[in-house]
């Protein structure tokens, strides 16, 4: 292996220089990965910063279109708001006066028959309870409301009554014969009082009373008619009788406002998505753009100081495994390795290359 080396001092001397050299060419290659990494990440970051510029500030100017006119939008439909309240209110009261006015003579009428019932009641010198409703139900009643308040009434005094009376009695002394006295005791009463009532009314003052159940029903006629015409007002849909066209005019007037400015919000947003948008972005990539052409143009300069190194690493590796990793093997291509071997050479422990690998493993193993 050592028959084409004359001089073992100088190739192993030569060696140490070589693979110093490539070493140094190695870390030249490291630095200059390290620092286009580094550059990868900047210019990166840079244009990172960039788009997310870009993307805030449409959206944050998107946004103040939008409100602006949102604004605009959310007072007129404010305005709109109270003036269709305002027409609600005018309508409503246009159709109280109206009901007061198709029912007048029909409530007049029902004034003058109160009357008319008071002042005959009063001449015939009739009890005042005679005209309540309570009286005709129970004594002559004329309407299914009356039979009804009549039917409560005895269902209140024959059995409401004497049954909580009965309940009242302590559970101990209560007797069914009880129950029966009770309801006995509540027909001699409540009947009795009935029936006195009636004979001390009706048989004195019959005609009085005939007379005002005529005029109840003419009152519960008129009444009813009231609350047709009342129904038939508010469920007519015609609005002309109330006066309502400035209110509909003013609507519409707000109608159509809202409706201008909801098309302009879209024009607006359409113009700033289609032109805009584009603006914005290309003034924050001009802002930036120095900086980032610098970033490109020392990543590129960097680059081909990379690829320049790498070339030469590749070409001094090579050389190194070519001239002498060849005759000392891999694990030996490292400068203090190739000084000790040089050590032992000169130290005379070894006349060639192979016997010198063989002392040094010998005596690191040893």
């Amino acid at each position: 292996m050592g028959s084409g080396i004359t001089d073992y001092s100088a190739f192993l001397s030569e060696a140490i220089k070589s693979v110093e050299e490539l070493n140094r060419s190695k870390k030249v290659c490291e630095d200059l990965e390290a620092e286009e990494q580094r550059l990868d990440r900047e210019l990166e970051n840079e244009k990172k910063a960039v788009s997310d510029s870009i993307g805030l500030t449409v959206k944050k100017r998107r946004e103040e279109i939008s409100s602006s006119y949102d604004k605009e939008i959310g007072s007129g439909q404010e305005r709109l708001r109270k003036i269709r309240a305002k027409r609600e209110k005018a309508k409503s009261q246009g159709v109280k006066e109206r009901i007061a006015e198709e029912t007048e003579v029909l409530r007049e009428h029902n004034q003058e028959l109160e009357t008319q019932m008071k002042t005959l009641f009063k001449q015939d010198r009739v009890p005042a309870f005679c005209r309540s409703t309570w009286y005709y139900a129970m004594y002559m009643p004329g309407s299914v409301k009356e039979i009804g308040l009549m039917l409560l009434t005895f269902c209140v005094c024959f059995l409401a009554v004497p049954g909580i009376a009965y309940l009242l009695i302590p559970s101990a002394e209560r007797k069914y014969w009880m129950l029966a006295l009770i309801y006995v005791l509540a027909i001699l009463v409540f009947g009795g009082i009935y029936i006195t009532i009636g004979n001390k009314t009706r048989i004195n003052h019959a005609e009085a009373l005939r007379q005002g159940r005529n005029i109840r029903s003419l009152i519960r006629t008129n009444k009813k008619k009231i609350r047709v015409i009342t129904v038939s007002i508010r469920r007519d849909r015609d609005e002309a009788v109330y006066n309502l066209e400035k209110f509909d005019d003013e609507i519409a007037r707000l109608e159509q406002e809202l409706q201008q400015i909801s098309l302009h919000k879209k024009e607006a947003l359409n113009t700033f998505n289609t032109v805009t948008k584009n603006i914005i972005s290309d003034e924050i990539i001009n802002n930036s753009r120095n900086r980032i052409e610098a970033i490109e143009e020392e990543h590129e300069r960097i680059s081909g100081k990379l690829k320049e190194a790498q070339k030469h690493a590749k070409e001094q590796a090579l050389y190194v495994t070519d001239q002498y990793e060849t005759y000392l093997g891999k694990e030996f291509m490292q400068p203090e390795k190739i000084a000790e071997l040089a050590k032992i050479m000169r130290n005379g422990q070894a006349s060639n290359l192979s016997e010198a690998i063989a002392v040094y493993k010998s005596q690191k193993n040893g």
